[in-house]
């Protein structure tokens, strides 16, 4: 990680109606890369593009650049009526042969409880990295729809183990949220039902 936050790398996977909002937002304070697997898509995004502090591609060579990437694709329903996470299985692939040690992994996609350790994290591990020392992951349940609507968005805060992750993650999402709650740490997700919705826990 970059030692100034202010110089922090942060990549966003997947340029849909939640990733390039969110990198939109982010750029206003940072270097972002936003990528993508499709290359038409992410060509007609940088030929619209005049933000310098956005840099929009299909390599995924260029995550190794980031402190934070932040996975937002879909997860849609399956005909059984269950959530199809290969979107995020073939992201965390991606991912995994491409991130740096140091690095932060955040998941921003709706899915539900155990998905960001149980799913995620073993696939980010195959790059030989190990989860709570070589790198880090979290979970932010997605709350953003466009561009105009994200400094009005709110998020709670769990605090777990790591304490300077929770400073991190504060002070970047206070960057445009604006109001960021924090919850005592240690404390089961399920003592919050009524918030579960919200909440954003960080390991």
């Amino acid at each position: 990680m970059q030692n100034r936050l202010t110089e922090a790398i942060i990549c966003i996977v997947g340029l849909g109606y939640v990733g390039l909002p969110l990198a939109e937002a982010f750029s206003r304070h940072f270097k972002v890369i936003g990528f993508d697997t499709n290359a038409k898509l992410t060509k007609e995004l940088g030929l619209h593009s005049n933000n310098k502090n956005l840099s929009i591609t299909n390599s995924p060579r260029q995550i190794k650049q980031a402190d934070f990437i932040i996975i937002t694709v879909p997860t849609p329903v399956t005909k059984s009526k269950e959530p199809d996470l290969s979107y995020i299985e073939d992201a965390s692939e991606i991912v995994s042969q491409n991130m740096r040690a140091g690095c932060t992994v955040i998941l921003e996609s709706t899915v539900y409880p155990g998905v960001t350790e149980e799913v995620m994290r073993p696939i980010l591990e195959k790059s030989g990295f190990k989860c709570g020392q070589d790198f880090k992951i979290a979970y932010s349940p997605e709350r953003i729809y466009d561009i105009n609507t994200v400094s009005a968005i709110r998020h709670i805060i769990q605090r777990l183990f790591d304490k300077f992750l929770f400073i991190v993650c504060r002070y970047y999402y206070t960057q445009f949220v604006t109001l960021v709650h924090d919850y005592p740490p240690m404390l089961p997700l399920k003592q919050y039902p009524r918030f579960s919705a919200y909440v954003y826990r960080c390991r």
